[in-house]
C-alpha cells in the first residue's frame, strides 16, 4: 500500500491511497475459494461447487466486498501509520479502480487539534451550601398539600367547571373507525390539568352527571404513535360523575396518605428532597463556573467539521422549538444572521469544551463502564416511563449498543469530577432567595468529543402508558 499525503491546511488533511492489483486480486481468490466451500448450489455437493460457477453467480458481490474490507483495513492502516486522531468519520472516494488494476482513493478528514490542559489545581472555584430554614420547609409542605387535591361528590348538582374532576368513560373514532386503545371506562380526570389531548378538557367544561358529550379534537403533529400524529378524532364521553376539589391541610393524616407514620416524618422526607434538589442545582452552578475557566483557558484551532455538525444541531433545535410554540424566527426579533451568529459562537464554546474535556479523560485514562451505562438506562426510564422498567432493561439487554447515548453525559460527570478533585473548591452557605438571585444555575450542554456515531433510540422499548392518566393522548 503506498500513502501520499496530497494536502494539509490547519487541521484538516487529504490523502491519496493506492493498492495494487495483486493485493486486490488475492483477497478475491481467497474470499471465492472461502465460498466455494460453504455454498450450497442445486445440483452440486456442499463444497464441490466449481470455482467458475462460483464466480459466474457471486463474482461481481465478492469484488464490492473485497473493495469495502480493502477500503477499511487500509485507512486503518492509514490513521494507525501516520498517528493521527481524526475528528470526524473520514471522508473516502475511490477514484479509480479497474479489474486486476490498482484501487486508488483519496481519504479527507479532520485531525484533532493539540490541546495545553491549564493546571486544574490553580483552579478556584466556589461550592455552594444552601441552607434551609424551618419556615421554608413548611412552606415546601403547605405547596405540597395544596397539589394534592382530593375531590369528593358535589353537595348540589351544577355544571362542571375548571379545577373539577370527572369520572368518565369514552371511545374514540377516527371517522367511522374506532381509535386502537381510544378507549376507557370510569377514567377520572381533572379539568385543566393538561392530562389529556389539547382541546379534550377544555370541552367538557359545563358537562353535568349523566350527560353525553361528542367530543372533536386533532393529535399533536409530534404525537408519539405515528398513525394518529396530526389525525382529527371524535370522542364520544359518558359523564358519570362531576366533583369538587377539597382542600386538604397539613395533618397527621395527610402524612399518613403519602406513606409516613406522622407529619414529622414526612417534614423529615421534604426536607432531605429539598437539600438533594438544591445540591443539584449548586452543582450545576459549580459546573458553570469551571466551564467558564475552562473556555478562558489556552485557545486552539477548532476541527471545522465537529463546530458545523453542532451548529446544525443547535439550529435544527431551535427550529423545533419555535415550531412547538407556533412561532417562527422572526417572532424572536433578530435578523436570522444575528441569530446564527449567536449559535455559533455557543457551538464552537461547546467544542471547545468538549475537546478539552476529552483530552482530560484521554490522558487521565477515564472511562465509563457498562455498567453505568446500563444504570443510567434505567434511571431514564423510571422517570420516564414508571412501571416499564423490565421492558426497558429486556430492550438494552438485547440492543446494548443502544446504552452508548448515555456515554458522553457520564463522561463529562466522570471528568468533572476528576476536575473539582485537584481544584480548590470553597464552600460558601447560602440561602435559598440569595442562591435565586445568583443567575442561571444550568451548565451548558457538552457534545461528545469523540467522532459521532449513531445510536438507536430507546423509544422501541416503550410500551404504551397507562390509561390512568392520559387515555385520550397516550393510546
Amino acid at each position: 500500500m503506498e500513502i501520499t499525503e496530497t494536502s494539509a491546511e490547519g487541521l484538516k488533511r487529504t490523502y491519496k491511497v493506492v493498492v495494487p492489483a495483486v493485493d486486490i486480486r488475492a483477497a478475491y481468490e481467497d474470499r471465492l475459494s472461502e465460498l466455494g466451500r460453504t455454498v450450497e448450489i442445486k445440483g452440486f455437493r456442499k463444497g464441490h461447487v466449481p470455482p467458475t460457477v462460483v464466480r459466474q453467480r457471486f463474482g461481481a458481490s465478492v469484488m464490492g466486498d473485497v473493495l469495502e474490507r480493502t477500503v477499511a483495513r487500509s485507512s486503518r492502516d492509514l490513521i494507525r501509520e501516520k498517528g493521527v486522531r481524526p475528528a470526524l468519520q473520514p471522508k473516502i472516494e475511490v477514484t479509480k479502480f479497474a479489474e486486476d488494476a490498482d484501487l486508488e482513493y483519496t481519504v479527507a478528514l479532520e485531525v484533532m487539534p493539540e490541546i495545553e490542559l491549564i493546571d486544574f489545581a490553580t483552579l478556584e472555584l466556589t461550592r455552594h451550601r444552601i441552607e434551609l430554614s424551618a419556615e421554608e420547609v413548611e412552606q415546601a409542605l403547605h405547596r405540597m398539600a395544596e397539589q394534592e387535591k382530593l375531590f369528593e361528590p358535589l353537595s348540589e348538582p351544577r355544571p362542571a367547571r375548571q379545577g373539577d374532576a370527572l369520572q368518565i368513560t369514552f371511545e374514540g373514532f377516527r371517522g367511522e373507525a374506532p381509535i386502537e386503545g381510544g378507549k376507557a371506562e370510569d377514567l377520572e380526570v381533572e379539568l385543566g390539568s393538561g392530562h389529556l389531548i389539547p382541546g379534550f378538557e377544555d370541552q367538557l367544561i359545563g358537562a353535568q352527571t349523566g350527560e353525553h358529550r361528542t367530543v372533536h379534537v386533532s393529535f399533536p403533529d409530534d404525537y408519539p404513535v405515528k398513525d394518529l400524529a396530526g389525525a382529527l378524532a371524535r370522542f364520544e364521553v359518558e359523564v358519570k360523575a362531576v366533583k369538587q376539589p377539597l382542600a386538604v391541610t397539613l395533618s397527621e393524616d395527610f402524612a399518613k396518605r403519602r406513606g409516613f407514620e406522622g407529619l414529622d416524618g414526612l417534614r423529615e422526607a421534604a426536607k432531605k428532597q429539598l437539600e438533594a434538589e438544591y445540591a443539584e442545582l449548586a452543582r450545576l452552578r459549580l459546573k458553570r463556573q469551571l466551564f467558564d475557566r475552562l473556555d478562558r483557558g489556552p485557545a486552539f484551532e477548532l476541527p471545522p467539521g465537529l463546530v458545523a455538525h453542532e451548529l446544525e444541531h443547535a439550529w435544527q433545535h431551535l427550529l423545533e422549538d419555535l415550531k412547538r410554540a407556533g412561532k417562527e424566527l422572526k417572532d424572536l426579533g433578530k435578523p436570522e444572521e444575528a441569530l446564527r451568529g449567536e449559535q455559533k459562537a455557543a457551538a464552537e464554546r461547546r467544542v471547545r469544551l468538549g475537546l478539552v474535556l476529552g483530552e482530560a479523560g484521554r490522558r487521565h485514562h477515564i472511562e465509563v463502564e457498562r455498567e453505568a451505562l446500563l444504570r443510567a438506562a434505567l434511571l431514564s426510564a423510571v422517570r420516564r416511563f414508571p412501571g416499564q422498567e423490565r421492558q426497558i432493561f429486556d430492550y438494552y439487554r438485547k440492543h446494548p449498543e443502544a446504552l452508548e447515548q448515555f456515554r458522553p453525559a457520564l463522561f463529562e460527570d466522570k471528568v468533572v469530577d476528576f476536575i473539582l478533585g485537584l481544584a480548590k473548591v470553597t464552600e460558601e452557605s447560602i440561602g435559598p432567595e440569595a442562591f435565586a438571585r445568583l443567575g442561571p444555575e444550568a451548565s451548558e450542554a457538552v457534545p461528545d468529543a469523540a467522532p459521532e456515531r449513531a445510536a438507536p433510540e430507546a423509544e422501541k422499548a416503550r410500551a404504551p402508558k397507562s390509561k390512568r392518566r392520559k387515555p385520550a393522548a397516550k393510546s
